[in-house]
């Protein structure tokens, strides 16, 4: 972890600081983003008009409307027609109506108030009159509006008249979809105070602002509230027929012109899809709010420590989503289950009764997408400094194919000691140490650097792993960090191109450099800790134990037993013995315990190779006259065949079963 910060730099992790805190921002305050404003809106509005509810009409409340017929009657449009109000407002309380809420201005002076006025002096139920002030309402109420009111109250207010706020407020974009806030020096909302008085009463409504809770018919033909013509009710004649659907009700007066006091409504935006409405008339959402109200409909609010949780587990979800390490598929599915469940959540919350309005539903999923970029991008960067180390710390050690398979998948590239079954090899050249004390640095460097490189090609060429240069002398291994079936056959073709490169390299030498020795390979297989050791300032991938101090071993034995390359019974099973002579059992330096050697060897050896193998079985069956017949047989040979002379002379010096010590 604090490794992985590192390599992502101050700067790149500054910048994903920043935006994982933009993501819980966003979160928390997509309603109050002008960007994000409207989507949260019209996901809202989705899930209500989705989940609202089917009901028939409504029998405890009655609108009582102006409509274009009742204009073209009375030849007035603005300010609507008073007598007619007058003459209704009787007749409501003839049939008597539980209360009145009356949604018109009654602002400017008109010849026939004092009808008016009368009506209501004398009417024996509730009624409530709009109200509003220039204050609360700048935009919709002038100066003299308000005075013109506040005369109208002057001149009706008594036991059965009392002003009511009819002021709506709308969103951003105009549409309806909370109880407004109650305003200083305002009398109560029409629907509170209709009922503030009766049995219906609720105080819980009395300072609410949250959602309306909105409903929709069950059938086209039977709306959620009875809506008659005021005209119809000014005419004592017709007035009589609607009995049933004024008393005992509140009944609500208000407008109903196509191009006057129409409201959008959540039900607006979703009309195509989902409820065939437009618009709704301001009577209307005040008849909506005092449904909600005499239901006792109250929306369960989410507290804000829910709120807070739900963006802080919406940001660690992007973030976790980005750092977890799964299959391609895996992420998908994650991604698509997380998304759902930000979509489907605010639903159930809705359907559950809970109060939705400023629920993060686009805040959410958006950070937790900016969450998932901002450690998707810091994974990258990281992942990106790894594969440039990678690149860099293999492209001089590794075969071309194994660096290539571990930067596509760096898992195979362990970044811990793990034990492994590796072949392990060293090399070196015979008397360079002596030539460093003959010939100039320069051609001392000039000369390291000539051989050291074409041993690395041989190395790399038959896909092994460069260790490290210690001097003249290479170490490299195979098995490690990628093993491959065909290991063993690489390290010893690799183990012979390297002497036979030593001694392309000792025939290539400038003229006046002095002769140089050949160059003598090691060979072991066995378990090794391989691994990048050295700490994180400085790392080497290399590999330890005892199969490498047993490679270095066979090595120096070269030497003694007149040998170039050497190796341990371990490789010659591996490979099998067909390009390898025994040399029969030494102690190596160092160790204890015997070590059964091979020397490889061409394939056209096979009279050196059959008469090792003789002279080896002639030892360990104590075959003392057979030893001295074979002994005989290589005389003539040991000029040519060193190695073979030198084992003859080891094996007459030890006993049966006994090994020769490299001291």
């Amino acid at each position: 972890m604090a490794r992985g910060l590192r390599q992502l730099g101050p700067l790149r992790l500054a910048i994903a600081a920043l935006l994982l805190a933009a993501a819980l921002f966003v979160a928390l305050n997509s309603w109050k983003l002008p960007q994000l404003t409207n989507a949260e809106a019209a996901l809202y509005d989705v899930r209500v008009a989705a989940l609202a509810k089917p009901v028939d009409s409504d029998k405890r409340i009655t609108l009582v409307v102006y409509t274009p017929d009742t204009n073209r009657k009375t030849g007035k449009i603005s300010p609507v027609d008073r007598t007619v109000m007058a003459q209704a407002l009787v007749n409501i309380g003839k049939l008597g109506a539980k209360a009145v809420g009356v949604d018109v201005l009654l602002d400017s002076a008109q010849p026939d108030d004092p009808l008016l006025h009368a009506a209501l002096k004398d009417i024996p139920v509730p009624v409530y009159l709009a109200f509003a002030t220039s204050k609360a309402s700048p935009e919709f109420i002038s100066w003299e509006q308000e005075q013109d009111l506040r005369r109208t109250m002057q001149a009706v207010r008594g036991p059965t008249v009392q002003p009511a706020s009819i002021l709506l407020d709308n969103d951003a974009d105009n549409v309806s979809r909370r109880w407004p806030t109650h305003k200083a020096g305002m009398p109560s909302l029409l629907s509170v105070a209709m009922t503030e008085h009766t049995a219906d009463a609720d105080p819980r409504f009395g300072n609410f602002a949250g959602a309306i809770r909105f409903r929709r018919p069950a059938s086209s033909d039977r709306p959620v509230f009875d809506e008659i013509p005021i005209d119809f009710l000014a005419d004592p004649d017709t007035a009589a027929l609607t009995e049933a659907q004024i008393r005992g009700r509140y009944v609500l007066i208000g407008a109903h012109f196509s191009d006057f006091d129409k409201i959008d409504t959540p039900f607006t935006r979703t009309n195509t899809l989902i409820m065939g409405e437009k618009q709704t008339i301001g009577v209307a959402i005040h008849a909506t709010m005092l449904a909600q109200l005499l239901d006792k409909a109250l929306p369960a609010a989410l507290p804000q420590w829910a709120r807070v949780l739900g963006a802080l587990i919406a940001v660690v979800l992007g973030a976790a989503t980005a750092a977890v390490r799964v299959r391609t598929w895996q992420l998908a599915l994650a991604v698509i289950a997380q998304l759902a469940g930000f979509l489907a959540f605010p639903f159930l919350l809705q359907r559950a009764g809970f109060d939705t309005l400023n629920l993060p539903a686009v805040g959410w999923p958006l950070g937790w997408a900016i969450a998932y970029t901002a450690v998707g991008a810091a994974l990258r960067a990281i992942n990106a400094a790894q594969r440039e180390f990678a690149q860099g710390a293999l492209g001089k050690y590794l075969p071309r194919s194994v660096a290539a398979e571990i930067l596509r998948n760096p898992d195979r590239l362990s970044l811990h000691g793990e034990k492994r079954a590796i072949y392990c090899l060293f090399s070196d050249l015979e008397g360079f140490t002596k030539l460093t004390h003959a010939v100039e640095p320069e051609m001392i460097a000039r000369l390291l650097n000539d051989y050291l490189d074409r041993l690395s090609a041989v190395v790399l060429a038959h896909g092994g792993t460069l260790d490290k240069f210690v001097g003249d002398a290479v170490v490299a291994f195979w098995g490690a960090p990628i093993a491959y079936e065909d290991d063993a056959a690489r390290a010893v073709k690799a183990a012979r191109a390297m002497y036979e490169a030593g001694e392309a390299f000792r025939r290539s030498v400038p003229a006046g450099v002095p002769p140089i020795g050949r160059t003598r390979v090691g060979l072991h297989y066995g378990e090794a800790i391989v691994g990048n050791f050295g700490g994180e300032g400085r790392i080497q991938y290399t590999a330890l134990g005892d199969a490498m101090n047993t490679a270095a071993r066979l090595e120096s034995a070269n030497k003694p037993l007149g040998t170039t390359v050497l190796a341990s019974r371990e490789v010659a099973e591996q490979v099998g013995f067909a390009s390898f002579r025994p040399m029969g059992s030494v102690t190596l330096r160092g160790r204890a315990t015997p070590v059964e050697v091979f020397e490889l060897v061409g394939d056209g050896d096979d009279e050196g190779g059959r008469l090792a193998a003789a002279l080896v079985a002639a030892h360990a069956a104590g075959d003392a006259a057979a030893l001295q017949v074979l002994a005989g047989q290589v005389a003539p040979l040991a000029k040519q065949d060193p190695a073979l002379a030198t084992l003859v002379r080891r094996l007459e010096e030890t006993a049966p079963g006994e090994s020769y010590g490299l001291g």
